[in-house]
């Protein structure tokens, strides 16, 4: 029971940390402004539902995809974890990618597929994320990988909902700053990755505090 409760609350943490529904809200503010409420109500629940199913698929389809391409657990855990470092030491930098700073668009709600779910909701860094979770859990696990998920999934729609009221309360200062420690979250969750990859790989003792 405690590894699972230990599991769970890493996927937690993993989750939030790579998603960020409060460094997301300038992103989608600058993607829906001028839009009515309702408009950003339509455009936020389609975001969530689409990148729900995207990262359901490579969570549920994960050990199959290990198997088709023949890919092993500890290469996937060094290459994704070199990506989520790199995701989390631009976080760090303050570097963000052209796609999340769109200055000007048209209200056209297939915003929502992309750039909103895709990549910004549902990018690589998530996907890898989840998939690593998977990489060798079992069925109870997996299940618990979902409805975490599909909690942040729920929180980040509550967040764009009451994005206009969240912005004006906190400013955008507190949101860099709420930006950069999960960007150092992510960044460290990335080095254990590799660090569990190469343990794998060379059947080395684990060391934990």
């Amino acid at each position: 029971m405690d590894h699972l409760i230990t599991f769970s609350i890493t996927v937690f943490t993993g989750f939030f940390a790579i998603m960020n529904p409060i460094s997301n809200l300038p992103i989608f503010l600058s993607l829906v402004g001028g839009a009515s409420k309702e408009t950003k109500r339509r455009i936020s629940k389609r975001a969530i539902i689409i990148a729900f199913i995207i990262v359901c698929i490579f969570v549920i389809l994960g050990k199959f995809i290990f198997e088709i391409f023949g890919l092993t657990i500890p290469a996937f855990k060094i290459t994704g974890g070199i990506l989520i470092f790199y995701v989390g030491f631009d976080m760090l930098q303050s570097k963000k990618s052209n796609l999340k700073h769109l200055q000007s668009v048209d209200i056209d709600e297939n915003i929502a597929v992309s750039p909103l779910a895709i990549p910004i909701l549902a990018g690589p860094g998530t996907i890898v994320t989840a998939m690593n979770f998977v990489s060798d859990a079992d069925y109870i696990q997996i299940g618990l990988v979902l409805i975490i998920f599909a909690l942040i999934c729920l929180m980040t729609f509550i967040t764009f909902r009451l994005s206009d009221f969240i912005v004006r309360k906190i400013g955008n200062n507190v949101i860099s700053v709420v930006g950069k420690i999960m960007g150092l979250i992510i960044a460290i969750i990335g080095t254990n990755m590799i660090i569990e990859g190469i343990t794998i790989a060379f059947n080395l003792p684990i060391h934990t505090l």
